[in-house]
């Protein structure tokens, strides 16, 4: 059965490389805009996995993840950030998230950050 994954960036460059790159490594990917878009998503489909970049308006990734976990506790949470602070205040939820992915990152290591997230 194909893995799904909610992919929720607000930057529309990363969102597309993630998405054509899991993609590619044969998920089914649902790609949202901010936090808002993700919960939105949620409440209608079930996911396997979240992956959320850390640094959003409006509703950021540290708490759409709390959220998450919270309400969707059966998926996975993984998070992406370019900065090195906000990546510290996600490794503060070590029991919630997985893994905390650096960008930039190439296609092969979200690809198998994400499959090692999903064999957990």
């Amino acid at each position: 059965m194909t893995k799904k994954i909610l992919v929720a960036d607000d930057e529309p460059s990363v969102r597309e490389f993630v998405t054509r790159a899991l993609t590619h490594a044969g998920f089914s990917v649902t790609p949202v805009a901010d936090g808002n878009a993700a919960l939105k998503a949620l409440a209608e489909e079930s996911y396997d996995l979240l992956l959320t970049d850390i640094v959003m308006p409006d509703l950021d990734g540290i708490a759409l993840a709390l959220k998450v976990a919270k309400d969707h506790p059966q998926t996975k949470i993984v998070m992406m950030s370019g900065y090195a602070n906000q990546r510290q205040r996600a490794h503060n939820l070590d029991s919630l998230v997985l893994d905390v992915i650096a960008k930039p990152f190439t296609l092969e290591e979200i690809t198998r950050r994400i499959t090692a997230a999903l064999e957990d």
